[in-house]
C-alpha cells in the first residue's frame, strides 16, 4: 500500500514575463519568474501539511499545481503513486473527484447567481454522476450540515450574497465533501474570515481529517494557524523549501534562519521564556533575479561567504527534520 497521497519531484514552475517590443524583439531579453524552482515534497494519507511563507514565496503556485490548475515546467508530481496523466481523460475524471480545492476568497469563489442547492451539487453534475432530484437533495442537505451549516435545508435555496463570509466558505467546503475527496488544497481559507470563524472552520478541517482520513495541503502565511491544525509544516521562501519537519519541532526547535524569524513571533502555550524577536533586514528579492548562492542570505542575520557562493540544499539533519541552510543553528 503506497502511503503518500502526493509526491512532488524537482518541481519547477516558470513564468514568461511579457515585455516591451524593444526588450523583446530588438534585445531579445527574457524575463522568467521562477515561482516555483525545484522542490521536493510529500504528504502522507490522512496528514495535513502546511505550507508557510510570504506573499509571492509559491505556496500557492505549488497548491494549484498539485491539480493541474497552473502547468509545470519540469519535475513529476505523484497522486497516489502514479504520476498525474493530464492526457488520460478517464484519469483525469476520477482525479477530480478525490482531488479538490478551496479558495482563499468566498466571496469570489461562488457564483452569485446559483442557489446555494445549485452550488453545492454542481460536482456531482460535472463528475456525471445520475442521481434522482431527492438523492440529491439528500447529498446537497448531508454536506452541508457536515459543513456546519444546519440545518442544511434552510440554506438549499438561499444565494451567496443571502450568507456571511463563514457561511460562504463552509458552502465551499460542503462543494468539496459531496464527492468525498481523498485529497483538498486549502489556499488560505480562512484569512477574510473573523476569529471566532476561523477556529470553527479549523475544527471542520481536522475532523474531516480524522472521520474521513482526508489528507490537506493547508497554504497560509499564518505559522500560528498552522502549528494549531498541521502535523507537519513546510516553510518557502522565494520558490524554495528552506525547512520541513513536524509542527512541533518547527515551532520549537527550527533551525533556519527564516524559520526562525517567523516563529520568534509566535506564542505558545505553556512557554514562560522571553524570546528575542528577529527582525529581517530588507525586502525580499524578485523573483526574476533571484540571488546567487543562497536566496535568503540577502536578509540572513547569519550570513557568511559560503552562503553567497553556493546554494544549500534541503538535508534531512535528523529523522523527519530537513533544513537548507549552510549553518543550520539557533541564533538565539
Amino acid at each position: 500500500m503506497y502511503n503518500n497521497i502526493v509526491d512532488i519531484q524537482n518541481l519547477k514552475i516558470y513564468f514568461q514575463i511579457r515585455q516591451g517590443f524593444v526588450e523583446e524583439v530588438i534585445k531579445r531579453e527574457k524575463k522568467i519568474v521562477k515561482a516555483v524552482d525545484n522542490i521536493d515534497l510529500s504528504i502522507k494519507k490522512g496528514e495535513i501539511l502546511s505550507l508557510v511563507g510570504e506573499s509571492g514565496s509559491g505556496k500557492t503556485t505549488t497548491g494549484r499545481a498539485i491539480l493541474q490548475l497552473a502547468k509545470k515546467t519540469d519535475g513529476k508530481i505523484l497522486f497516489d503513486g502514479d504520476e498525474i496523466n493530464r492526457k488520460d481523460k478517464k484519469y483525469m475524471h476520477t482525479f477530480r473527484e478525490r482531488a479538490q480545492m478551496i479558495f482563499q476568497d468566498p466571496y469570489q469563489s461562488l457564483n452569485p447567481k446559483f442557489m446555494v442547492i445549485d452550488i453545492v451539487a454542481e460536482p456531482l453534475q460535472l463528475m456525471k454522476i445520475k442521481i434522482s432530484q431527492e438523492e440529491k437533495i439528500k447529498k446537497v442537505i448531508k454536506a452541508l450540515e457536515f459543513a456546519g451549516l444546519k440545518p442544511g435545508k434552510d440554506y438549499l435555496y438561499r444565494y451567496p450574497h443571502e450568507l456571511s463570509g463563514g457561511q460562504r466558505q463552509r458552502v465551499s467546503i460542503a462543494t468539496c465533501f459531496i464527492v468525498s475527496p481523498d485529497f483538498i488544497v486549502a489556499d488560505e481559507p480562512v484569512s477574510m474570515l473573523d476569529a471566532s470563524v476561523r477556529a470553527d472552520i479549523l475544527k471542520l478541517f481536522v475532523s474531516m481529517k480524522e472521520q474521513k482520513d482526508t489528507s490537506f495541503l493547508f497554504i497560509t502565511h499564518d505559522l500560528a494557524l498552522a502549528w494549531l491544525i498541521s502535523d507537519r509544516i513546510a516553510i518557502m521562501y522565494l520558490g524554495k523549501i528552506m525547512e520541513m519537519g513536524s509542527a512541533d519541532l518547527i515551532a520549537g526547535s527550527c533551525l533556519h534562519p527564516y524559520s526562525q524569524a517567523l516563529t520568534s513571533v509566535l506564542a505558545v502555550v505553556g512557554d514562560k521564556r522571553k524570546k528575542k524577536r528577529i527582525v529581517l533586514e530588507g525586502e525580499t528579492p524578485s523573483p526574476m533575479n533571484i540571488p546567487k548562492g543562497c536566496r535568503f542570505h540577502t536578509r540572513c542575520p547569519i550570513c557568511q561567504k559560503k552562503c553567497k557562493q553556493s546554494e544549500p540544499e534541503l538535508k534531512e539533519i535528523s529523522s523527519g527534520h530537513f533544513v537548507a541552510c549552510h549553518f543550520p543553528q539557533k541564533i538565539n
